[in-house]
């Protein structure tokens, strides 16, 4: 027993509730005290009491693969079999967060999240329930692509230029085994993108046809397209060729007919800032604190124009450490005018739905995936955030983190 926050989204205001689990579904969410008869046929009994009970927590721009970068060629530079069990590592990391569930934004190579996801779902690794992403599928000379000319490097993009061979490339990583592609309509290093005080907006590096080939074939093959879209014709393109998840959409508040292009859109795209990495960049590189600024103003614009926007920094860098993914909903609130109740929506209800699981409320039928947290994380964050993320990362504010109706941690009652 204990306040619960009821679906996540807080429909209803929180209320004394006991939550019955059975297997690993939520069975009944009840009015406390239970009765006799539930405590009685209860094997075991958790009091809650003076706690809150939420949702397990679903990050929107997951990135297990990414460890500690500071360059982009880091993630070329690191073996595959090593990059392998630091994706498996991070997701483990993941889960000790509250993360319950993730949808990846991207990997490092074509199989790294695949491998993950089929070790947590065989049970032989902890972590969130991950859908797979490709690596960033980018053109020649954009975000993704680091070599040179004279200087083949990898990162974690997969280049491929002309409809043709972006079909391929999306064929490639659907055949092995990739739940999402990730395309970079846009990026940080096409040609002349420098920002300053002139050149507020920045260019598309793929056109209307390498987007629509992705799309279609993803589609096609029953996969969603996620796209990285920072300059307002990235997201018109985004929106013209059918993308699912819209990330960044930094200066989309540069054209209103955007704006209102994602609003009559609402019901069909999510979007997410990726703000994480922003915040930590911001004051030490000036194009970020300009990306920052324009980021600011398009999501308060989607937030109040009811935009599905889901929590997820593009931790993974070193400025970014896996384990610390939960910031995002105080750089919510700071940054985009949410409210601690709702950045909590975001990271549960709107990312259940861009899981297409019954995941992110607490509901009769739904998995039970669901935190202890001592706090009330609808009102203040602070309870939800990593106070260490080295080794082990330590959530002192979340006493106890169920997946799928079994303990992953437990600090209120030995199981």
């Amino acid at each position: 027993t204990g306040e619960l926050a009821a679906d996540g989204g807080l429909a209803r205001l929180p209320f004394d509730a006991a939550v019955v689990l059975c297997g690993n579904m939520v069975e009944a969410v009840l009015p406390a005290p239970p009765s006799a008869s539930v405590l009685e046929s209860a094997e075991r009994v958790l009091n809650c009491k003076g706690m809150s009970v939420v949702p397990g927590l679903i990050e929107g721009h997951a990135h297990p693969s990414f460890e500690d970068y500071v360059e982009t060629t880091d993630a070329g530079d690191m073996p595959p079999e090593e990059g392998v069990l630091h994706t498996v590592r991070n997701c483990s990391r993941l889960l000790q967060a509250g993360f319950t569930s993730a949808f990846s934004a991207a990997a490092a190579r074509v199989r790294q999240d695949v491998v993950a996801r089929n070790w947590i779902n065989a049970g032989y690794a902890r972590g969130p329930r991950l859908l797979a992403a490709s690596p960033e599928i980018c053109p020649t000379g954009n975000l993704g692509d680091s070599s040179a000319l004279h200087q083949p490097r990898q990162s974690f993009g997969l280049v491929a230029d002309g409809a043709d061979e972006v079909r391929r490339a999306v064929r490639l990583c659907i055949r092995e085994g990739v739940d999402t592609v990730k395309i970079n309509i846009g990026g940080d290093l096409v040609p002349n993108n420098l920002l300053n005080a002139d050149r507020t907006d920045m260019l598309s590096a793929y056109g209307e046809a390498e987007v629509q080939a992705a799309c279609e074939t993803a589609h096609g093959l029953e996969r969603r397209v996620a796209a990285h879209c920072r300059g307002s014709n990235d997201v018109r393109l985004a929106l013209a060729c059918g993308v699912d998840v819209i990330y960044h959409c930094d200066f989309a508040a540069n054209d209103s007919s955007i704006l209102d292009a994602l609003q009559q859109a609402r019901g069909r795209v999510f979007v997410g800032p990726a703000v994480g990495l922003m915040h930590a960049l911001a004051p030490d590189v000036p194009d970020v604190k300009l990306l920052l600024d324009a980021q600011c103003r398009t999501y308060a614009e989607l937030r109040r124009r009811g935009l599905r926007i889901v929590v997820g920094g593009d931790y993974g860098f070193r400025a970014t450490p896996q384990g610390t993914n939960a910031n995002d909903l105080v750089h919510f609130q700071t940054y985009f005018g949410f409210s601690a109740e709702e950045a909590l929506v975001s990271a549960t209800r709107v990312g259940g739905e861009l899981m297409r699981l019954r995941v992110g409320q607490l509901r009769p039928g739904y998995l039970a995936d669901l935190l202890v947290v001592d706090g009330e994380p609808w009102v203040e964050s602070g309870a939800l955030l990593a106070t260490e993320w080295s080794e082990q990362v330590r959530t002192p504010g979340i006493k106890a983190i169920v997946q799928d109706g079994v303990f992953v941690r437990n600090d209120i009652w030995s199981v």
